[in-house]
C-alpha cells in the first residue's frame, strides 16, 4: 500500500476562506470536576481548586488529576476570592464572543492559596491602570447560572 502524502493530495487545489457570522450554540457535559467547581461558583460563591497531596500544588480551575507530577488523587481545598495579577491584555477590537464592550482587559489572576494562575476579565478600572501585581478581588454575579461567569470580573482591591 502506498503511503499518501499531503502535498500530493491537495496538489493543484486553490484553498478557499468564506468569512461567516454564523453562531453555533453548543452544550458540553462539565465532568465531575468542573461541575462541582462551577457548582460552588454558583451556589456558595466560592472558588474552589485541586489541591495535590504529592507535589503540594493547588490548581485554579481544578484538575481532575495533577498535571505536574500526574497524582490521580486531588483534593478539593478553598481559595480566596482575591489575587494578583501575573500578565494582562488590554482587548480593543469589539468581537461577536466577548461579553462585555471593549475596551476589556484579560488577566492571568493568581488566586490566593492557589500556585496556578486563572484567566478571566478585570473591570472597575481604566484599562491603563491595571498593572502586573496588582491585588484584585472577585465580583460574582448578582444571578449566577453555573459557569465561569458567575465571576462577573474582578476588580481591584482598596
Amino acid at each position: 500500500m502506498s503511503e499518501i502524502v499531503m502535498d500530493e493530495l491537495f496538489k493543484g487545489v486553490e484553498p478557499m476562506v468564506y468569512a461567516s457570522r454564523i453562531n453555533v450554540p453548543y452544550h458540553w457535559w462539565a465532568g465531575d470536576t468542573a461541575s462541582k467547581f462551577f457548582i460552588a461558583l454558583r451556589d456558595e460563591k466560592k472558588i474552589l481548586g485541586a489541591r495535590c497531596d504529592y507535589c503540594s500544588m493547588t490548581f485554579v480551575p481544578p484538575r481532575k488529576t495533577c498535571p505536574r507530577c500526574g497524582a490521580a488523587e486531588m483534593k478539593w481545598a478553598d481559595v480566596a476570592a482575591c489575587g494578583t495579577v501575573l500578565a494582562y491584555t488590554v482587548v480593543r477590537r469589539q468581537m461577536a464572543a466577548m461579553p462585555k464592550k471593549t475596551p476589556v482587559v484579560y488577566a492571568l489572576i493568581k488566586l490566593d492559596g492557589a500556585e496556578t494562575g486563572m484567566l478571566h476579565m478585570i473591570d472597575g478600572v481604566h484599562p491603563e491602570h491595571v498593572k502586573i501585581g496588582m491585588r484584585v478581588r472577585a465580583q460574582f454575579a448578582p444571578e449566577r447560572k453555573g459557569h465561569i461567569f458567575d465571576i462577573e470580573y474582578f476588580r481591584p482591591e482598596g
